[in-house]
């Protein structure tokens, strides 16, 4: 009798690389955006202390958490945020601005491991950053834009700092609350 001989083939997995976003990915981002707009707009109509709180953001810091994408699809994300935010009043064009620096920011910094054993402060940490360095490209920008060489007193900054605080801290709580169930609900 022969002997079997049996060989063993060292056995590979190949992961799959994302190849851009799926279609329940750009329908997230529409709807989130979407009830980013119109949190905004009622929301935003209540608290008004000469600058309304920008919801945008954190529906968009929320996106970027839930789908993770690519750095040049989290600045599309932040370009359409802005974008949005021209149908509400404000300074026209620098929302183009800071909610690209915005997302972006955002996806660089969910990179970061910011786990506690099983707890992860991700949303709450990230979105606070991203919203001040959304909020404080904005007031950069604006401040460049109209104030540089003007005759005139420009609003005092502690003013826009807290906004830009409050705001980051609302939208950290939005975040943070809504960042579980969502994920549990879309398998992610």
């Amino acid at each position: 009798m022969e002997k079997a001989t049996t060989i063993a083939a060292k056995r590979t997995v190949a992961a799959q690389e994302k190849q851009g976003l799926g279609v329940s990915d750009v329908l997230l981002i529409g709807i989130l955006l979407a009830a980013g707009a119109v949190l905004k707009f009622f929301v935003g109509s209540v608290i008004n202390f000469g600058m309304k709180p920008n919801f945008i953001i954190a529906m968009y810091c929320l996106v970027i958490l839930l789908i993770r994408p690519r750095v040049r699809e989290a600045a599309i994300i932040g370009l359409l945020s802005g974008a949005i935010c021209q149908f509400f009043p404000g300074q026209p064009y620098i929302n183009f601005a800071s909610e690209l620096v915005g997302a972006v920011a955002m996806c660089l910094l969910i990179r970061i491991p910011m786990r506690a054993g099983k707890v992860s402060f991700a949303p709450v940490v990230c979105t606070f950053l991203s919203t001040l360095v959304s909020g404080f490209c904005f007031i950069g920008i604006m401040y460049l834009a109209y104030y540089t060489g003007a005759d005139i007193t420009p609003t005092p900054l502690a003013a826009f700092l807290a906004i830009i605080f409050g705001t980051a801290l609302i939208n950290a709580v939005i975040v943070q609350v809504l960042y579980l169930p969502l994920k549990l609900a879309l398998k992610k």
